[in-house]
């Protein structure tokens, strides 16, 4: 890791965690009442656009089984401070739909990453700073690989998450692949209709699994479970862990990617990446994925029972993290 010393970096490490309850009193209600649509590759993409439509912009990708109101509170003070915040719901999330009936409802990560550079196409963003956690991250991960012009600095929690299909399908320690239980449950028919049936009550349980030490109040929830009433939300979300399995074949059109994917390629953006130090979810230590990020990097670990949610569970500090991602960006 490079020893970064910026002034932000160790607002980082500094900043004072905040608690659920107490965001959830602070933070603005109303910031993402507004809702734009906009054409964007094979979708019509939900998205909150916040700040001065000239600042530098940023793109905040949630995860599963979450939402865009994960930044609800970062959003704003990213917005507050000069940025333009954009923050899309996923394929299969919120208001985002597929222009065709006929578009296969891919889960792939590699679609969901062609989905947030199609809709900067669209919004004529050409480089935005990213930060993701979860699927974001991944999808932030797959950009910074793919097409590293168009990111000038990440924020990735859980650090290095491009895999393959291939790697996939390797078997784990028993620890770890029960830690997996909900990808093998959607590898079967019962886990489809199961989860189709108690979507909602799924949810919580992953969330109260990922961040255990995080006590989200029902209206926190249930702002976030509306998304997943979304009528691709199952099918995206078997795909999704069917084909990381190998279980499901991805587009043709996606191979040559996955192929230079599948060869774990370095990362060479300026970033920082994250770690809770209560994270429930399945996620590499990071000393394994160090070694990924060539370019200026820093990580930092979030403590104060912070699980898998970190943009939720410490807003402020993960806003830190993206301010410094970015004067990152600019050194």
């Amino acid at each position: 890791m490079n020893n970064i010393t910026l002034s932000s970096l160790v607002a980082i490490l500094a900043a004072a965690t905040v608690s659920a309850c107490q965001a959830e009193t602070t933070a603005p209600q109303t910031a993402f009442d507004n809702v734009n649509q906009i054409n964007a590759g094979e979708l019509n993409i939900g998205y909150v656009d916040l700040g001065p439509k000239d600042g530098q912009p940023v793109i905040l990708l949630h995860g599963w089984p979450y939402d865009i109101h994960s930044y609800q509170h970062v959003a704003p003070a990213l917005a507050k401070q000069g940025f333009r915040v954009i923050v899309p719901y996923n394929r299969g999330f919120g208001t985002t739909r597929f222009l065709q009936a006929s578009t296969p409802r891919n889960g792939e990560p590699v679609a969901m990453a062609h989905d947030v550079v199609a809709l900067m196409d669209a919004l004529h963003i050409k480089q935005a700073v990213f930060a993701g956690y979860d699927w974001g991250a991944r999808s932030a991960d797959i950009v910074a690989a793919l097409w590293p012009g168009r990111v000038k600095a990440l924020v990735s929690v859980s650090g290095y998450l491009i895999s393959s299909q291939a790697i996939g399908e390797k078997p784990l320690p028993p620890q770890a692949e029960l830690q997996w239980w909900y990808q093998f449950y959607f590898a079967t028919e019962r886990g489809k209709q199961g989860y189709s049936k108690n979507t909602h009550d799924f949810a919580r349980l992953i969330w109260q699994q990922a961040s255990p030490g995080w006590k989200f109040s029902d209206a926190t929830f249930n702002a976030s479970a509306a998304s997943l009433d979304n009528p691709d939300h199952v099918a995206i979300t078997l795909n999704n862990y069917r084909w990381r399995l190998g279980l499901e074949k991805g587009e043709a059109k996606y191979a040559a990617d996955e192929q230079k994917l599948a060869t774990l390629p370095a990362i060479s953006v300026p970033t920082i990446t994250i770690e809770g130090d209560n994270n429930g979810a399945p996620h590499p230590a990071p000393q394994t994925y160090a070694g990924k990020f060539t370019g200026k990097y820093q990580h930092v670990t979030f403590t104060g029972n912070i699980g898998h949610n970190p943009p939720q569970e410490d807003p402020v500090a993960f806003t830190n993290a993206v301010v410094a991602a970015n004067k990152l960006g600019e050194g």
